[in-house]
């Protein structure tokens, strides 16, 4: 959940992509409390009128929900979130390098996001990384590590932290669905797989320097 590392403060604009039915969305809200504001985008109008219905209950005037996409977010404007949020969403997105440009669009300098995600690690069989039924389990579309993280830099984000990272084990029974057996066996016997990352991230001034890694180069990705 992004949400419980992402720094958080009252009176912050938090703007949450792929926002659902707004579950993170509504937690967000108690954080920033009646002085700021939360904006949710989802692109799936039935997500957008339940979100909307749900917020009608809670009686919230600081929070909305808009439709969009996150790799072209217009009706946000620029420099207006102090955080952005998701929850095991931009690995679904097909142009990522567009959405975190559009992260660091929306975001005000001195922004941050928090986002929790899916990645690979070594090569995935191709029957897996296309097979639509593990788009539930945010599996299908997930890219390499180190490629995301990469997206992540060229977009122009500083201080890249990976805050949470655990192994995601499939079961046999769903991977046979697109593997054979010996198959599977090379693939459990091989050091790929799937994660399960959080990752934090700042939007700084030209010459500003953030937190240093030990190597002491500011800006670079840390585990």
């Amino acid at each position: 959940i992004p949400t419980e590392i992402a720094n958080i403060h009252e009176g912050d604009t938090v703007i949450d992509l792929g926002s659902g039915a707004g579950n993170d969305a509504f937690v967000a809200r108690s954080l920033v409390g009646e002085t700021g504001k939360v904006i949710g985008i989802d692109m799936t109008p039935e997500m957008v009128i339940r979100a909307l219905q749900n917020n009608q209950k809670l009686g919230y005037q600081n929070v909305e929900f808009v439709l969009g996409e996150i790799e072209n977010m217009e009706s946000i404007p620029n420099s207006v979130a102090d955080v952005v949020i998701s929850n095991c969403v931009m690995n679904l997105v097909p142009n990522k390098q567009k959405a975190f440009n559009e992260v660091f669009r929306t975001l005000k300098t001195g922004g941050h996001f928090s986002i929790s995600d899916i990645v690979s690690i070594g090569k995935l069989p191709n029957t897996i990384l296309k097979a639509a039924e593990l788009y539930s389990v945010c599996v299908a579309g997930a890219i390499e590590k180190g490629e995301y993280l990469g997206i992540i830099k060229s977009a122009g984000f500083k201080n890249i932290q990976i805050k949470k990272e655990r192994k995601i084990d499939l079961p046999d029974e769903l991977l046979l669905k697109y593997l054979n057996s010996e198959e599977l066996t090379e693939f459990k016997q091989s050091d790929s797989g799937i994660k399960s990352i959080t990752i934090y991230a700042d939007k700084l001034d030209e010459g500003t320097c953030c937190e240093t890694n030990d190597s002491g180069c500011c800006g670079s990705e840390k585990n």
